[in-house]
């Protein structure tokens, strides 16, 4: 379990590293990359329930 100071630890790390200006643009990067991920998992579940949908609908018939 990663307790407080080793997370003080690698936030400084990362300071020392990237550099406060650097930090928001990483961070924002990350955010997009994070929600196309989401959004690109919900696409194809909203895919695979339209295909069951249709599926259903033509066995009724």
């Amino acid at each position: 379990m990663i307790g407080t100071w080793e997370i003080i630890l690698i936030v400084l790390v990362i300071l020392l590293i990237f550099g406060g200006k650097k930090i928001p643009e990483l961070m924002k990067g990350l955010g997009k990359g994070i929600k196309s991920f989401k959004d690109g998992v919900n696409g194809k579940e909203e895919k695979e329930e339209s295909k069951t949908e249709s599926q259903e609908s033509k066995e009724e018939k």
